[in-house]
């Protein structure tokens, strides 16, 4: 591992950048007051001021909480990604923006079933359960999530929100936040059905090697094998390992080949690249507008948040 990247990392004016390293590379003690001071520093930070600053006087984002990537179901993971600290009351309005909308009538009503599969954007529910759970702002409405996302799993483990009758396999972006979440729903509240069904869920994955075809070992698609941040809701084999180590998965050997993968991706610096990107920063309102920008964009420079992710996750790994 670089220690040149290591150090460059730990003097970014990101801390968010420098709380991963320290937490996940160096294995420094989240609960340390150094550390709990590292995260109050992320919850000042510009970057969390920008993401926040459409709030209005009722500390809602006047906005639909599903807009791209300014809404509430997307500003309350993205804290969570920074490692913005836990039990911010102040938040509480976006949660209830997203579970106003989830947990709707008319929402419920909407979910559906073709061909005895439930035809479900998981990671919809996923996203706002691990988010309220991460965040520490979930109540007992977090168990609702969890078993509704339990109930419309799909035979083979995971979730897909595709309606063509014919489909029955799961999707990888549909699946692997839903994993996420019920995997840390499991550990947070010890419930046996959400860690038996993020079990299951990772079948989808580590019966692929997180990136190829079972029928011919070929790359299933061109977007798994390049590294972008942040994902949203898209899959790459970063963000798959970085959910399987979170889980408790990445010592599967099945892992390995998306291991070595992310390893010769590994820049000249030792750094990691996002080749490609999901958002835009402008001023107009249009989807996929950004309030910040994600750092360098390039296949020959590194990204700060995706080597600190890459860097953790080859930790998790004794890489």
């Amino acid at each position: 591992m670089s220690e040149a990247v290591i150090s460059q990392l730990l003097t970014s004016g990101e801390p968010s950048v420098r709380y991963t390293v320290r937490a996940r590379v160096l294995g420094d003690d989240p609960a340390s007051p150094e550390m709990a001071a590292l995260r109050e520093e992320i919850r000042q930070s510009p970057r969390v001021s920008a993401l926040l600053a459409e709030r209005d006087g009722a500390g809602r984002i006047p906005l639909g909480a599903y807009t791209k990537w300014t809404g509430a179901h997307w500003v309350l993971p993205t804290l969570a990604e920074l490692h913005y600290p836990p039990g911010d009351a102040t938040l509480i309005p976006l949660r209830e923006q997203v579970l106003g909308w989830l947990l709707s009538p008319v929402h419920t009503r909407s979910v559906k079933a073709v061909q005895g599969r439930i035809r479900r954007c998981a990671s919809q529910e996923g996203n706002a359960l691990w988010a309220m759970l991460a965040l520490g702002i979930a109540d007992d409405r977090a168990d609702e999530l969890a078993a509704r996302l339990i109930r419309w799993a799909w035979p083979d483990g995971g979730w897909n929100c595709d309606k063509n009758p014919s489909a029955d396999t799961s999707s990888f972006m549909e699946s692997l936040i839903p994993l996420r979440a019920l995997a840390l729903h499991a550990r947070l509240t010890g419930s046996e059905a959400s860690r038996a069904a993020a079990e299951r869920a990772a079948e989808v994955f580590l019966s692929r090697e997180l990136f190829r075809r079972r029928r011919d070992g070929t790359v299933i698609h061109k977007d798994f094998v390049v590294l972008h941040y942040p994902c949203y809701w898209h899959y790459d084999i970063l963000f798959g390992l970085k959910v399987m180590a979170e889980a408790g998965f990445q010592g599967d050997p099945r892992c390995a080949s998306a291991l070595e993968l992310l390893e010769s991706m590994r820049l000249p610096d030792g750094g990691f690249p996002a080749a490609t990107k999901y958002w835009t920063v402008t001023d107009r309102q249009t989807s996929g507008r950004s309030r910040v920008a994600w750092g360098p964009v390039s296949a020959t420079r590194m990204n700060p948040w995706v080597t600190a992710d890459a860097l953790a996750v080859l930790r998790a790994a004794r890489r």
